[in-house]
């Protein structure tokens, strides 16, 4: 049995959770927006005062170790939904490198990160964006979803630009993050 899976979800003020039997969708409404999920059938959806909770279905043709796997992981992305819609996910990505800029009109995203060419990226609706540049700071990239999912594929897709280096520390990297240095090229011992 899955310890994750056993926990239940509490479901907060202004969230409503819905669960359809025929098309085993799960649907989550809330005041960031609203989600929906398909779950496999050999779980069971149970919504009752105010919890959620999932149990594996016996009667499943599906192997064991497979149902197990799934109460797990649809009971995580289940909580990442009603935690989305409730109070939001936010990433907030820092740009370090000498001329790094970011800018954004809408939810269209210029960068300049030292190619020969800007970097264009036009985001999801779903994603709201801020950008912050200040004088002897590095650039500040605030991205907010209630779709975790969403948010964490846009973030690899924008770190992608320029991975975080060991050498120098330049790169797009998570606020706070710290990147692990190596030395460069040594004298030779003689």
């Amino acid at each position: 049995m899955s310890r994750i899976g056993k926990l239940p979800i509490s479901i907060p003020a202004g969230v409503t959770v819905n669960y359809d039997n025929d098309s085993h969708v799960c649907t989550v409404k809330g005041p960031k927006g609203e989600l929906s999920q398909w779950i496999d059938p050999s779980i069971k959806f149970i919504n009752a005062d105010g919890h959620i909770s999932f149990e594996i279905d016996e009667n499943s043709p599906v192997n064991v170790k497979q149902k197990q796997a799934f109460h797990g992981l649809y009971r995580s992305l289940v909580h990442n939904m009603v935690v989305g819609v409730s109070a939001g996910y936010t990433k907030v990505l820092e740009l370090v490198g000498v001329g790094y800029r970011v800018s954004n009109q809408g939810n269209l995203i210029e960068f300049a990160l030292g190619y020969t060419h800007p970097i264009f990226i036009q985001l999801p609706k779903e994603i709201k964006v801020e950008t912050k540049s200040e004088r002897n700071q590095n650039p500040i990239l605030t991205l907010e979803s209630c779709d975790k999912q969403l948010l964490g594929l846009v973030c690899a897709k924008i770190r992608s630009f320029r991975k975080p280096e060991p050498y120098k520390g330049k790169g797009i990297l998570f606020k706070g993050e710290v990147i692990r240095r190596k030395s460069g090229k040594s004298a030779s011992a003689k």
